[in-house]
């Protein structure tokens, strides 16, 4: 009997030691990030730059897999379902933390469900219009949708996602009224943006910009708190009298619940060593973003009260959930 006990404490001990090894050879296979964008929109763009270099860091490829569709909700719900094991990993945009106040049914609980890696970068919205209309200025298209509401048309990507909470927080403070026109993705509402069949929407830098720089597009304001060294000459909304007015898109990664701590941990220390490098720093200032630097704790109480304000912004503005 002593024997027996001896072989199975040993065995015991052996298990424990072996535990901090597996731990060890995490990533031991390829990484999936899934974007619930399509591909060529800012959070993909963002994400394929980022991985590239998180790759190096964890010695893995790492697949990115664009899930668009649902205002982001396929995305989103297909990362839910994933094993928590660190394999598969959610690429967001502040779409993760805003559609609960705008849906009946998301699919997913942010608080339950997700647990924050970290902050990619932030980055301010361009206000853009086509060239041609009869606003020119901030002012003049204030004064021009109070005196019609409802005839302008604000267009954006989806209910409850980034571009459109910018658009509802600038309805709010302007106390402006537009036909709000939801697309599928940023990137299907700009060419009608372009081409005059919309008025306005709020956009990222990356597509927007080239458009302005050629005539293409109407700069209103862009939605820093301060002016953006990449476009100095275009004023924030903030200095055109909207005062409180400040908005930033973030873009992140995500784990499933349950993912193990020293998973996550690993994988914050590979975001980090990413955001350092010059090959991301470079394109970030191309987009006029920041880097996001938080930790996985930090990142999920951000994603709270991000979802927090997010439902105060749209039950004052009277939204219903679909």
């Amino acid at each position: 009997m002593i024997g027996k006990r001896h072989f199975l404490a040993a065995c015991a001990v052996a298990a424990c030691g072996i535990q901090p090894a597996l731990a060890d050879t995490y990533p031991s296979r390829p990484i999936r990030i899934i974007v619930h964008s399509s591909a060529g929109a800012l959070l993909d763009v963002t994400t394929r730059v980022v991985a590239q270099e998180m790759s190096k860091d964890l010695g893995q490829p790492i697949i990115i897999e664009n899930r668009p569709g649902g205002d982001g909700m396929l995305g989103i719900r297909a990362v839910k379902g994933a094993p928590a094991d660190g394999y598969t990993l959610l690429a967001a945009a502040n779409t993760v933390a805003q559609l609960p106040a705008f849906k009946k049914a998301p699919g997913y609980d942010l608080d339950r469900d997700f647990t924050g890696i970290g902050m990619m970068n932030r980055a301010p919205f361009l206000f853009v219009g086509a060239p041609g209309q009869e606003s020119k200025t901030l002012a003049e298209l204030i004064a021009n949708a109070k005196a019609h509401p409802g005839n302008l048309i604000m267009a954006h990507a989806g209910k409850g996602t980034s571009v459109h909470m910018a658009a509802a927080l600038f309805f709010q403070q302007s106390g402006t009224k537009f036909l709000d026109v939801p697309y599928k993705g940023a990137a299907a509402a700009l060419p009608d943006v372009v081409g005059g069949r919309a008025n306005v929407m709020f956009d990222g830098a990356n597509s927007s910009g080239p458009l302005i720089k050629d005539g293409k597009l109407r700069a209103f304001g862009i939605t820093s708190a301060t002016r953006s060294p990449v476009f100095p000459d275009i004023p924030t909304l903030a200095e055109q009298g909207l005062p409180q007015y400040s908005f930033y898109a973030y873009l992140g990664l995500l784990a499933p619940s349950g993912v193990p701590k020293d998973v996550v941990t690993r994988l914050a220390k590979a975001l980090r060593t990413a955001l350092n490098s010059e090959t991301v720093k470079e394109r970030f200032r191309a987009d006029a973003a920041e880097p996001g630097r938080m930790s996985p704790e930090e990142f999920t109480q951000f994603l709270k009260e991000d979802a927090a304000r997010t439902q105060k912004v749209a039950t004052a503005l009277g939204y219903s959930k679909e």
